[in-house]
């Protein structure tokens, strides 16, 4: 028989009499690979529904006119793009090859529901437009009733229509930002889905867009065309270039719904997969411990097997063959009974999103090459690279190991292992510290992390052993049992600390984001604190395009009110500057001081007028700028404007980096809203009775959100909460990974300890004290463990947090919630009692005269 024959008939003999002992590294592998494929089908499958949705709603649109220069600002994937002439269509209309061309017009507008409230809420886009007969240009299709005919007529999209509770014949609320009652005549779909994702649209007249959406009659986002028979959308730009005045350009009809495609995947699609990605790294890297972990005890408990096979004339080549021979057996099953998992995943949750109300295209599973390969070689990888180590340990087994009855862990008190682990910890924290205090530097502060938890692993085995010899105080909690147990884990340290590092990790990525979310809370709690003056604020949604904004005309209603000291509100807008496009706060500065605290003001804010602009120190300080010197801005419509620097601030967490009054902002404006109103109340007035004043007159603007300065705090950071949970609910596949890695471990001691359960249940242990005796070991284990994620992840999380401050120039706050961090011990602790439950069965199961005989 060959050499490679006799290790494969070795290898998988030894998996049919051990097949137990690899549960625990068979169902690690299997969840990360299905979380892996699961992410990657989704993420294919919703890019290719997406591609169908726009292609579908956009193939009667042969070339789209618009304007040819956009203004991007950071943290914003697409541009603000400034307006054409909607008389171009008519102009476009009579080039040879054209069929039908028409004015898009397009702004924001938010429905309110039937129970009052705006439908969209803080989330997606809510969108308004003129609804356009031409069923070929028009991406909507009519479903239910008919197009608008008069003046406060609309059509909705039959989604934001059931979300909302709407029907036909309903009259409702559009905000524009102005309140616009409106009167539902028809339902639509895109594509054939009810609607865009979840974006919500109204198609209203042309005459009400106009009125509503532009700042003045004759402008439009854009002109859609169609091309006659036998005309080509590439040659249809072509015939439009001639025609078209300077600024404006021609794209077809293809080349705008892979934009809308882009968009969608730049905004959601490439951030959702990435997230889900990082955490199925996570997920693998805990199973990699666990893995590791499980090979590392077989190998010991076969040591005296290996050992008769090296004296039996096994060359040391073959030993550790058969070793990754089995480990390539498990990674090969296990990584392909997780791509089947992986696919039913995606399969349940394109099932799933759309009845927790995210209403993604429908369309068949997208299952290719690269989400069925990668993942597969990953697993393998992962269970191959896991189990390197201790087959090449189990090579270098000496025919005489065959001789002993035991082996003596003594990694606990291994000075060398100790030193090293020191020495990494030191060169860490130095590393991070020079990242985020001295040169900060995001890849300092990441390579430092990145050796901290190194340091945490090379000393795993020495802490376990002092923690576990600190613990001695416990064992009054489980008297001989509890003391029994402790000193099984001592006895091998490196499988304590190997069994712990793997929840150590869940814990820690669990404790790096309670931290900082905690941190991101003080954060903003400290900006309205230091920055927001006043006693009421009424808000509209920050995210993306989302919602209409407030009306202008709010705060001067507001302001009239008798329990009102002031009123300011504070819109947006867009320019460039030294060729980058920057945000602007559109307000009225005087009324700004008082509803914000700016810190110490250089200049005057009363002098901006219609050529002033007043700027951040920091913005300041970064342009080169003064008071009485000039900056030249850029904006959507085309124009350039000289602005003399007339005021410079200290603080700007609310108020930006830009200030510009109305009156400068009125030539270049587009449709005209206001995102935060800072109300003061006078002197003597109840915050309770101000509120219930503003909230009143707030009313008739479309019922928007009017909150205390606390409650406007706590909404601030209402997005964290709920950022949290959905970390948690991800990290719950690495916990769960890290506790299967317990269970097993355990269960692989009490095969090894056997005839040593046997003794104890023959001197008068019971059955109850044997069960105690293996969970309390899981405990200590567990305790380890989370004790040590704890600490790594708040670490981390400050780590985090100060790499953070050079992101921009807000001061970020640290803070560890005490509270949070306890509930996490607690579910670690707990975790490890439920880990411990089937090997203490199993254990208290085991037939003392059998035990006692086993070799």
């Amino acid at each position: 028989m060959s050499s490679a024959a006799a290790t494969a008939r070795i290898s998988l003999s030894s998996l049919r009499a051990h097949k137990r002992r690899f549960a625990g590294t068979f169902s690690a592998v299997l969840l990360g690979v299905a979380f892996l494929t699961g992410t990657l089908v989704m993420g294919d499958t919703l890019r290719a529904s997406f591609d169908s949705l726009f292609a579908g709603a956009a193939g009667g649109t042969d070339a789209v006119v618009r304007s040819a220069d956009t203004i991007t600002t950071p943290g914003q994937s697409q541009g603000a793009r400034g307006p054409v002439d909607s008389d171009l269509a008519t102009r476009v209309a009579q080039v040879p090859g054209v069929a039908a061309a028409v004015a898009n017009i397009q702004g924001a507008g938010q429905l309110v529901g039937a129970d009052g409230e705006p439908i969209g809420g803080q989330g997606p886009p809510t969108l308004a437009g003129n609804w356009i007969d031409d069923t070929r240009l028009n991406p909507y299709r009519l479903a239910e009733g008919r197009a608008p005919q008069r003046g406060g007529e609309v059509v909705v999209n039959r989604g934001a229509a059931a979300t909302g509770g709407l029907k036909l014949g309903d009259s409702t609320v559009l905000r524009t930002p102005e309140p616009v009652r409106v009167t539902i005549v028809g339902l639509a779909t895109f594509g054939g889905e009810n609607g865009m994702a979840q974006t919500t649209f109204t198609g209203m007249t042309r005459a009400d867009a106009e009125k509503y959406l532009t700042p003045k009659p004759g402008e439009a986002a854009s002109v859609l065309v169609r091309a006659g028979p036998g005309t080509s959308q590439q040659e249809l730009v072509d015939a439009l270039g001639p025609v078209l005045p300077e600024g404006v350009e021609a794209i077809t009809g293809e080349a705008s719904a892979a934009e809308n495609t882009d968009m969608i995947s730049g905004q959601f699609l490439d951030l959702f997969t990435t997230f889900l990605l990082v955490f199925s790294g996570i997920a693998l890297l805990v199973a990699t411990f666990s893995i590791h972990n499980t090979f590392a005890i077989v190998v010991a408990q076969r040591t005296r097997e290996n050992a008769l096979l090296r004296a039996l004339g096994a060359a040391r080549r073959q030993v550790v063959g058969a070793a990754l021979a089995e480990a390539a057996v498990v990674a090969v099953v296990a990584s392909a009974a997780g791509l089947l998992g992986g696919i039913g995943i995606a399969a349940g949750l394109q099932a799933l999103f759309p009845a927790l109300g995210f209403p993604f295209p429908a369309g068949e599973l997208v299952i290719g090459a690269v989400s069925l390969g990668l993942p597969l070689l990953v697993g393998v990888a992962v269970c191959l690279g896991s189990a390197l180590l201790p087959a090449v340990r189990a090579g270098r087994t000496a025919p005489l190991a065959a001789l002993r009855e035991t082996a003596v862990d003594r990694s606990g008190t291994a000075r060398g292992r100790a030193a090293t682990g020191v020495a990494l910890a030191l060169v860490a924290v130095g590393v991070t510290l020079v990242g985020v205090l001295v040169t900060p530097s995001i890849w300092l502060a990441g390579t430092g992390a990145v050796l901290a938890l190194v340091a945490f692993v090379v000393l795993g085995p020495a802490a376990s052993t002092g923690a576990l010899r600190l613990a001695a105080p416990l064992d009054r909690l489980r008297g001989i049992t509890g003391s029994l147990a402790r000193r099984n884990a001592l006895r091998s340290p490196k499988r304590t600390a190997a069994t712990a590092a793997a929840l150590m990790i869940g814990v820690a990525v669990v404790a790096l984001f309670t931290v900082f979310g905690a941190s991101l809370k003080a954060t903003m709690d400290q900006t309205v604190d230091r920055s927001f003056a006043g006693d009421v604020a009424i808000s509209a949604p920050a995210f993306g395009a989302g919602g209409s904004g407030l009306s202008p005309a709010l705060a001067g209603r507001v302001a009239e009110l008798p329990e009102v000291a002031s009123a300011v509100g504070l819109g947006r807008g867009v320019a460039e500057v030294d060729g980058a496009g920057r945000q602007l706060t559109i307000t009225d500065p005087v009324a700004l001081a008082k509803g914000l605290d700016l810190g110490a003001v250089s200049g005057s804010l009363d002098t901006l007028g219609d050529d002033g602009l007043a700027l951040s120190r920091a913005e300041a300080d970064r342009r080169g700028l003064a008071p009485g010197e000039r900056a030249e801005l850029a904006f959507t419509d085309g124009t350039e404007d000289t602005f003399t620097v007339r005021a410079v601030y200290e603080q700007s967490e609310l108020a930006g980096d830009y200030v510009l009054t109305r009156e400068a902002w009125a030539p270049h404006r587009g449709q005209d809203s206001d995102t935060l109103i800072a109300v003061t109340l006078d002197d003597g007035v109840p915050v309770a009775d101000g509120k219930a004043a503003v909230d009143k007159a707030a009313a008739a603007y479309g019922s928007p959100e009017v909150q205390t300065r606390a409650e406007y705090a706590q909404a601030s950071a209402g997005g964290i909460d709920m950022m949290l949970t959905l970390v948690y609910a991800l990290l719950a596949l690495a916990v769960l990974i890290a506790l299967l890695g317990i269970a097993n471990t355990l269960t692989l001691a009490v095969h090894e300890r056997t005839r040593e359960l046997g003794l104890l249940r023959a001197v008068g242990q019971t059955r109850a004290q044997l069960r105690a005796m293996v969970r309390w070991e899981s405990v200590l284990v567990a305790a380890f463990g989370t004790a040590g994620g704890l600490v790594l992840g708040a670490f981390l999380g400050w780590v985090l947090v100060q790499a953070s401050q050079g992101s921009g120039d807000t001061d970020f706050a640290f803070a560890v919630p005490p509270v949070q961090l306890a509930v996490v011990a607690l579910v670690g602790l707990a975790a490890g009692a439920l880990a411990g439950w089937r090997p203490a069965r199993r254990a208290a199961r085991l037939d003392v005269l059998h035990a006692i005989a086993t070799e």
